[in-house]
């Protein structure tokens, strides 16, 4: 598709990670968006960066969590649906269109995993974000399981 995967996220502190598998569900930590040419990566929506930009830095944020999905899975084929998107928008007052800024993210796993990127999703605006991002975007995925059958003796 085009699309050039940064590193995986490093968390800086290890109290925190960047996900974790549970049963067939993925749980993505917050991302802020991947340094790409052209996104700005600080600043607020609708002060710094225009909806349009907040959308790229958003579609940023979904590039980013691709890559830390790949690290944990191996490869993107395993995950079978989109499940929850949160997308936190550092915007001025006044700002009421987070939904339209959160379509970045939502529009790149449509393209990616196609229908099955069709998530529930809340896209809400904020104040500050750590370290003045303009968006943070955490996830949670259905994945295949590895195919490991368990077996229980009695």
């Amino acid at each position: 598709m085009g699309i050039t995967l940064p590193e995986p996220q490093i968390f800086p502190n290890v109290n925190r990670i960047g996900w974790v598998l549970t049963g067939n569900l993925l749980f993505v930590s917050g991302h802020p968006p991947a340094a790409l040419p052209g996104v700005k990566t600080e600043g607020k929506v609708n002060g710094d960066l225009s909806e349009k930009e907040g959308y790229d830095a958003a579609r940023a944020c979904a590039t980013n969590i691709l890559s830390t999905v790949q690290a944990a899975l191996g490869n993107l084929d395993r995950v079978k649906r989109v499940v929850k998107l949160l997308g936190f928008i550092n915007t001025n007052p006044g700002f009421n269109r987070q939904f339209a800024v959160m379509d970045g993210a939502s529009d790149l796993f449509l393209e990616v995993f196609g229908p099955n990127a069709v998530s529930t999703r809340s896209a809400v605006g904020v104040l500050e974000l750590a370290r003045g991002i303009p968006i943070e975007v955490e996830a949670i995925f259905e994945v295949e399981s590895e195919g490991i059958i368990r077996y229980i003796f009695l």
